[in-house]
């Protein structure tokens, strides 16, 4: 099967928002595969003139600004026989880079520790997509592992447009750096189709995004998009080949904690065939909580556990 190729444009592109009532810029069936095209960053991003900058990048700034900040996302993708109740499996079957460098920045009064650093700081890095490396300013060459940090369906519709920053239930900004090429997303559907979208592409990032933004860049996407009737999902879930990925998002990160554990509780008790006070234990010996990131108000934790350990 032949995918479709939905292309970053001034028309497939929306830029800070999710909002149930944007009409989708491709269908498809479920099942079948796309390949989606993503830009990122605003006209302060931009590299010299040496570099390859996607010209939709430059006629989306154009077309404005916005005057609050989120991300360029290409989509959405409506997906046939979408209800809400339903869930939509997203399988990640290839990710690459799409211009040969990326933007970093720390901001005032944002990230981390946001009265730490009260000067914006912005950096354009190489980015070598043969060999797999960034070149960091001072020399060092750290490994590409490209990811989208949004994936996300559209929302509740009473929520209205919502912003890309903080990531929830519907997905979002969940910036983990486990959604690589090969890996699987699920997220419970709130609308209509579904209607996907993703952006925010990431050439390297660690656990935290503590500086609040990864090596950003322009990515290429190639999923598969299908849906599952029989799927009971109330928060978004994904795996790994060799693990099972629970998450928690909200304000506090001890909440963040609770809401990845009690579903990975849940995930190993049905799947293991176990109590909850035994899957209870399992995770306490074997599972792994990471932070998925500190910087987007909403933070993240997500727990990791072996597939093999539930056979």
């Amino acid at each position: 099967m032949t995918p479709e190729i939905l292309k970053a444009s001034v028309k497939t592109c929306h830029w800070g928002f999710f909002d149930a009532s944007l009409a989708p810029a491709m269908t498809i069936n479920s099942g079948d595969e796309v390949i989606i095209d993503t830009i990122s960053g605003g006209p302060m991003s931009l590299p010299p003139a040496s570099f390859h900058v996607p010209p939709e990048l430059l006629e989306i700034h154009a077309a404005g600004v916005p005057a609050v900040p989120g991300h360029i996302l290409t989509g959405p993708v409506a997906v046939t026989g979408a209800l809400p109740g339903d869930v939509l499996q997203i399988d990640i079957l290839d990710v690459s880079l799409r211009q040969d460098w990326g933007f970093n920045f720390i901001r005032p009064l944002a990230g981390t520790l946001p009265l730490d650093f009260p000067r914006l700081h912005h950096t354009n890095i190489p980015l070598d997509a043969e060999r797999g490396v960034a070149k960091m300013p001072w020399g060092l060459e750290l490994d590409l592992a490209p990811f989208f940090g949004v994936m996300g369906v559209a929302p509740p519709a009473d929520w209205g447009r919502i912003s890309t920053i903080e990531p929830r239930v519907h997905g979002g900004n969940i910036d983990n750096k486990e959604l690589v090429k090969g890996t699987t997303l699920y997220l419970p559907v709130f609308a209509e189709g579904a209607l996907f979208s993703c952006g925010d592409g990431h050439g390297a990032q660690g656990d935290g995004e503590v500086c609040v933004t990864a090596i950003e860049t322009a990515l290429r996407g190639h999923f598969r998009l299908t849906v599952l009737k029989d799927r009971d999902l109330t928060y978004p879930q994904a795996e790994t080949p060799t693990h099972y990925i629970t998450m928690g998002m909200a304000p506090d990160l001890d909440r963040c904690v609770e809401m990845a554990l009690r579903d990975m509780i849940e995930l190993v008790s049905e799947r293991a065939g176990i109590s909850r006070e035994d899957a209870y234990m399992l995770c306490s010996l074997a599972g792994d909580l990471r932070i998925t990131q500190t910087v987007n108000r909403e933070k993240g934790v997500h727990m990791m556990m072996a597939k093999s350990l539930l056979q």
